[in-house]
């Protein structure tokens, strides 16, 4: 997983961060937008919404900068993209894998080959059919192309075997979290056919999944109609989608108000606006966790007492009490309190405790004023004031450093010093790895990894997902990565959506937006 970000996509980076860089992004592409070719001749007429049709109207803050899943696909805007892909599992209310375009799995006896069977008669929108070796395509792609933000996912997969409609999967080690794994967010399956040319595809993206674009304007719009062939198309009930860049967020709500979008997600500051102008607001449960991130190889965090005063520094409630207006908690964990990977044992671990984190700072022999740290961040971020002022209490002075280019020296681990927020995955498993692994890319510390957390995420691999044990097991690899002194946790927000009353309730499936089964009334 060395030197690529798991949770989010370097494109995406921090999540408070990017909906200034996006809509930048949007701005600049504007200008010299080309509608894609090929797609152009019937956009105008997917565009309407006319003729009593039912059209989503969604903004979004991370409207997709690259629609090659395999580029695009590890960051929030595997959301959007899931317009276009599906995949071979996707995950239910519980968190739990279901089937997608595969209808089964199973492993063999020992656990280290996996076989799914894929739905018959399945194909992609440009014709091609959806078997086994589409499946193979896709993921020796997301392990070997160069751009690839997925390949460290995938480490267990040793090799594909294409049996017609099977994809069987000959792992390097026992893992049960394939199928966990494999979901919407990490194997998002393009067509091998448009695939073969990956430039081409990002920007006239070709997938089996609910919708097909007909129109792109990259960094700005996308407009798509239903796919007749989805194998769920009987329960989707939207018929167009005009899927756009959110402006500026203080336009959002009004824009809701007005129907010039009945679909956004919005920040916390927003909700009560959004509330009071009628709308409905959908509090998305998620996997989301913003911690500080330390490089352990670096002074002052080579001495642990140093560390250990940081831990003592921050107070997690000012967090949620400043930042999610009610709708966050404070965790000491890559989880929210409540999902099966939390650890109750670990809950009240380096509780608030300025004091003591100054009697450690003078037993590391600091006094008030000698550790002077640069916090780097891509851009500004409230959360940065707040660790500025809640270290300055126990002498510990920051400057808060804005680098655009943040993500090369985050990745490279070169930075000492720096904030991170994940959207997390739908694999428990993974997102340990990706913070307390060695070779993690939310682990700023490597290759430093906590004692005894290789043998944890081991047996957490190696137990079955409906395993009596599994919970204790996944727990107790939880409790062995905050070992770590590389990160320091501090809140977990949900995701917020507002839309139109005019649009029925979404499912609550846990960092996801599934629009199967969504009805748009007084189009």
């Amino acid at each position: 997983m060395s030197g690529r970000l798991t949770p989010e996509s370097p494109a995406t980076g921090l999540r408070s961060a990017r909906p200034a860089r996006l809509r930048a992004a949007a701005l600049g592409t504007a200008l010299a937008a080309v509608l894609v070719p090929a797609l152009s001749a019937c956009g105008g007429e997917a565009a309407s919404t006319g003729g009593g049709a039912a059209a989503l109207k969604w903004t979004s803050s991370y409207f997709p900068a690259h629609w090659d899943p395999v580029v695009g696909g590890s960051g929030a805007q595997f959301r959007e993209l899931a317009l276009v892909y599906a995949s071979l599992t996707r995950t239910d209310k519980d968190g739990k894998a279901v089937p997608d375009l595969a209808k089964s799995w199973e492993y063999n006896a020992e656990g280290d080959v996996i076989t799914f069977h894929l739905r018959p008669g399945l194909k992609f929108s440009d014709g091609t059919p959806v078997d086994g070796s589409a499946v193979k395509t896709a993921i020796e792609r997301a392990k070997k192309q160069k751009n690839s933000a997925l390949f460290g996912d995938l480490t267990s997969i040793r090799s594909v075997r294409a049996e017609g409609l099977d994809a069987v999967l000959r792992l390097s080690q026992v893992d049960y979290q394939i199928p966990q794994l494999l979901g919407e967010r990490v194997l998002q399956i393009a067509s091998p056919k448009a695939s073969a040319s990956p430039d081409k595809l990002d920007q006239n993206p070709v997938g089996a999944g609910p919708f097909i674009v007909t129109q792109l304007v990259p960094g700005t719009k996308a407009v798509l109609k239903k796919n007749p062939d989805y194998w769920d198309a009987k329960n989707i009930h939207i018929d167009n989608v005009e899927l756009t860049s959110a402006p500026d967020a203080s336009t959002v709500v009004s824009g809701l108000q007005t129907g010039v979008y009945n679909v956004a997600d919005i920040a916390p500051s927003q909700a009560d606006a959004a509330k009071k102008a009628g709308l409905d607001v959908f509090v998305q449960p998620g996997f989301n966790a913003s911690n500080i991130s330390l490089n352990v190889n670096k002074a002052p965090f080579d001495n642990d007492k140093v560390v250990d005063a940081v831990r003592y520094a921050v107070d997690r409630q000012e967090f949620v009490d400043k930042l999610t207006f009610g709708y966050g908690s404070v965790t000491n964990q890559p989880f929210p309190k409540g999902y099966v990977a939390f650890d109750p044992q670990s809950e009240n671990a380096y509780s608030y405790d300025p004091a003591k984190s100054k009697k450690l700072l003078a037993e590391a022999g600091y006094h008030a004023g000698d550790i002077k740290l640069n916090l780097v961040i891509p851009a500004e971020d409230p959360q940065a004031e707040i660790v500025q002022a809640q270290l300055a209490k126990v002498g510990i002075k920051v400057t808060i450093k804005i680098d655009k280019n943040w993500a090369t020296p985050f990745f490279a681990k070169d930075l000492t010093f720096s904030l991170y927020g994940t959207t997390g995955r739908d694999s428990a498993a993974q997102t340990l790895t990706a913070h307390f692994g060695p070779d993690g890319p939310l682990n700023l510390s490597t290759p430093y990894e906590p004692a005894g957390f290789e043998a944890a995420i081991a047996k957490v691999r190696q137990t079955p997902l409906d395993s009596p044990d599994y919970t204790k097991v996944l727990q107790a690899a939880t409790r062995a990565g905050l070992k770590s002194k590389a990160l320091v946790f501090t809140y977990s927000s949900p995701n917020l959506i507002a839309k139109s009353k005019s649009i029925s309730g979404l499912p609550k499936n846990p960092a996801h937006i599934d629009w199967t089964g969504v009805t748009i009334s007084g189009n």
